[in-house]
């Protein structure tokens, strides 16, 4: 299992950061190797399921998130299933009308075919890079808006 987690402070309003991140399409924009983030449907509880494609060593992988935990302005809990990816990601929100900080978790077994020619410490640190940019990704884009 391959654990990431990391933290970031924006100076942007705590609502706009949350409706932000909860807008699937915006995740290819701060994901560097998310190329497709699709709402299939809004849940009953609020969250979303939204089909993705990521790609990881070269290697495109499939699979689709569901909002199991859906507490505007605090936290959105996905659970990854119907791919090769199964785990769960966690996006915790704290903050204010003028700052906003944001701790993204991830928890996943690395699949199979990954393994074969990704050794999972290479995909942990791999992770740790994309999830330091993702974050300052949305950092660099919430703050210039």
């Amino acid at each position: 299992m391959v654990h990431v987690e990391d933290a970031i402070t924006i100076d942007a309003p705590l609502d706009e950061v949350f409706d932000y991140l909860d807008t699937p399409e915006n995740q290819v924009e701060i994901t560097p190797s998310l190329s497709a983030s699709e709402l299939v449907e809004r849940l009953d509880n609020g969250g979303s399921h939204v089909r993705f494609t990521y790609s990881m060593a070269g290697i495109s992988l499939d699979g689709e998130v569901r909002a199991t935990t859906y507490e505007p302005n605090e936290r959105i809990g996905f659970e990854m299933t119907n791919g090769p990816l199964d785990g769960t990601i966690t996006w915790t929100f704290d903050g204010d009308d003028t700052q906003t900080t944001v701790t993204y978790a991830a928890d996943y077994a690395v699949p199979t075919p990954v393994l074969q020619s990704v050794a999972e410490t290479f995909a942990q640190r791999y992770n740790e890079r994309e999830l330091k940019t993702t974050l300052q990704n949305l950092k660099d884009r919430l703050e210039a808006a």
